[in-house]
């Protein structure tokens, strides 16, 4: 499997200011909708431009989030996005990480015209079944990605191999999921399916983990994976590599390096498919800069499989 990167866009709203901490995207309506894991709001980009999305109010007065201003135990942490339906339109799921009690939220975010409708609810009950589920210990849990293949959402767990925690991903039906952000059932009573481990191995003794992932035709999935060397689910610590992964279920069956972006570790945290043919998957991709001042990288990245 090789990986190639054709093209590479700074993402900035309208007004000029940076798309930070770049963390999911999904296809949204004529674009894409891209989650910041720093932020209340996320970004629409469209053929016209980019604008902001209110997700969530503000959190003790604060939209922007960030450790140099000593705001980030606050932030929401929207780690996932998944295209879904709601009620027959079209629509986004967006989800934390749920590495605090702070980031156990999830957005439904449903097109209807220019002014999209956004629900929210708190689902700290099904967060703490999918860490029971994984066997995830109390500080641990990192759900950083999903995959869609039909009415099934595959949820994964960022692993921290210096931790002893693996990656893994658990089954999760979507319609329950759907109906509990509009409130139509308790977050409690969604049935989680089986449960994937993978193992992605490491780089210069940081172990890959899990960062996103995106559904192929055939069944199989891509995954991003990052190696950063961080001892817990809620500190950043240094990058050392990024790769694209090929699984079928817990099977790893590929790794391949992603390439820098201008020089530096390109940390993907978001995956969208583009399109197949043949041995060739076209992805679009987000990277997280880390860094509050820098617009988020938005990459072109061609997937010959091997």
């Amino acid at each position: 499997m090789r990986v190639d990167l054709t093209a590479v866009r700074g993402l900035r709203f309208d007004d000029g200011t940076p798309v930070t901490a770049a963390s999911g995207l999904a296809p949204f309506g004529d674009g894409w909708l891209v989650a910041q894991d720093d932020a209340t709001a996320a970004a629409w980009q469209r053929p016209g431009g980019v604008v902001p999305v209110r997700l969530l109010p503000p959190v003790e007065g604060h939209d922007r989030f960030s450790e140099a201003a000593g705001t980030k135990s606050l932030k929401p942490d929207l780690e996932t996005a998944c295209p879904v339906e709601a009620d027959g339109r079209e629509a986004v799921l967006l989800l934390g990480s749920g590495s605090t009690d702070r980031r156990m939220r999830g957005v439904l975010v449903v097109l209807g015209g220019d002014r999209p409708s956004v629900r929210a609810a708190d689902l700290g009950p099904l967060y703490a079944a999918v860490a029971d589920r994984l066997g995830v210990p109390a500080g641990q849990l990192n759900l950083e990605g999903a995959s869609r293949a039909g009415d099934v959402l595959r949820w994964y767990q960022r692993g921290n191999r210096a931790a002893g925690v693996p990656s893994a991903g658990v089954e999760v039906p979507l319609p329950d999921l759907v109906a509990v952000l509009l409130g139509r059932a308790d977050p409690g009573s969604v049935r989680l399916g089986a449960v994937h481990v993978l193992d992605l191995g490491e780089v210069a003794g940081v172990g890959l983990a899990v960062t996103d992932a995106v559904a192929l035709p055939d069944g199989r999935e891509l995954l991003s994976a990052a190696a950063e060397d961080t001892p817990n689910a809620v500190d950043d610590g240094p990058v050392v590599a990024t790769a694209l992964v090929l699984a079928d279920g817990g099977r790893v069956l590929d790794v391949a390096p992603v390439p820098e972006v201008e020089g530096r570790v390109a940390k993907v945290e978001g995956l969208a498919l583009r399109g197949t043919d043949g041995d060739r998957v076209d992805l679009l991709a987000v990277v997280d800069a880390d860094d509050p001042e820098l617009p988020s990288p938005q990459v072109d990245l061609t997937v010959t499989l091997g």
